[in-house]
């Protein structure tokens, strides 16, 4: 009898073991991590001192997105740049938008785009020795691709300043990484709504 109940437990223990490690391994699966955007370019020609032309409304700017997703590609919406004269966004001074598109895992990609800017408002924005402070907000919506499926949308939103110099062109030699001004919760939230859906189906 009592060999029996040892048995037993050693089963239900070995079952338990196996599911913890299996539930285990497909966290690691389904784990996600968010694209890293950046701006790499960004020029105003309105504010550029050198031109003969200071009506020239566009705007032209430069976008690069990385997937650090070693196995999963990434499938984005459309990916909407707005940049206005604070971080309340109080005014716009003009709005880019990059066509929707799909990232490979480990890729990297350079998006161009180029916006109608408000010459009024970015005129308008305070200027210290010829420099000004841009504030720009990118959001868009992007789904997880896992193998041959992919999860649901996962919102993005993610800003950052940028100073321009009286050239039109942003000071900072680099690239100036974008960061949510949210609390990280997406990614779990994909990986739970990504194991249910495969426990599911």
């Amino acid at each position: 009898m009592s060999d029996s109940d040892g048995g037993c437990c050693r089963c239900c223990c070995s079952f338990i073991f196996t599911l913890g490690l299996t539930a285990l391994f497909m966290w690691l699966s389904l784990r996600t991590s968010n694209p890293k955007c950046s701006i790499e370019n960004f020029y105003l020609p309105s504010l550029d001192t050198a031109l003969k032309n200071p009506n020239d409304t566009t705007l032209n700017l430069t976008l690069k997105l990385e997937n650090t997703n070693k196995d999963k590609g990434i499938k984005y919406d459309a990916v909407k740049v707005a940049v206005s004269d604070s971080q309340n966004r109080n005014h716009v001074v003009a709005n880019v938008s990059v066509p929707e598109f799909y990232q490979g895992h480990k890729k990297k990609a350079k998006m161009n785009g180029t916006g109608t800017a408000n010459l009024t408002v970015a005129s308008q924005v305070t200027s210290n020795n010829g420099m000004r402070v841009f504030w720009v907000d990118l959001s868009t919506s992007v789904k997880f691709k896992i193998m041959f499926w992919y999860t649901k949308r996962h919102k993005i939103r993610v800003g950052a300043n940028v100073t321009v110099n009286a050239t039109g062109f942003k000071v900072e030699s680099k690239g100036i990484k974008l960061k949510s001004m949210a609390p990280r919760m997406g990614s779990f939230c994909v990986v739970m709504g990504s194991l249910l859906n495969f426990l599911v189906f």
